[in-house]
């Protein structure tokens, strides 16, 4: 059983990938592995091309985009459903 969600922001180090980085980690539990993700860097870019990210910021939990990055931006409600912040069974 896994005992932590892998919570992936992909970033490109503008104002509102930073807004999400912050609300990402404010939502955040002890369950929650967040790592930040450089969209400069080219083996960061074919991943996120690869998961269908289009746009910036992304967060993936889990390796599935949240359902709020399919085009308007990452929101806490979306984020919540898909795990942020709930510690793990």
């Amino acid at each position: 059983m896994t005992t932590t969600r892998k919570i992936e922001v992909f970033s490109a180090g503008c104002p509102a990938c930073e807004e999400t980085i912050q609300l990402v980690d404010r939502l955040a539990c002890p369950s929650c592995e967040v790592t930040i993700l450089d969209m400069n860097e080219p083996p960061i870019g074919e991943r996120a091309r690869r998961l269908g990210i289009r746009s910036v910021p992304a967060v993936v939990i889990n390796g599935m985009p949240a359902g709020c990055c399919a085009g308007r931006g990452p929101d806490e409600t979306t984020l919540r459903a898909a795990g942020l912040g709930r510690p793990v069974a």
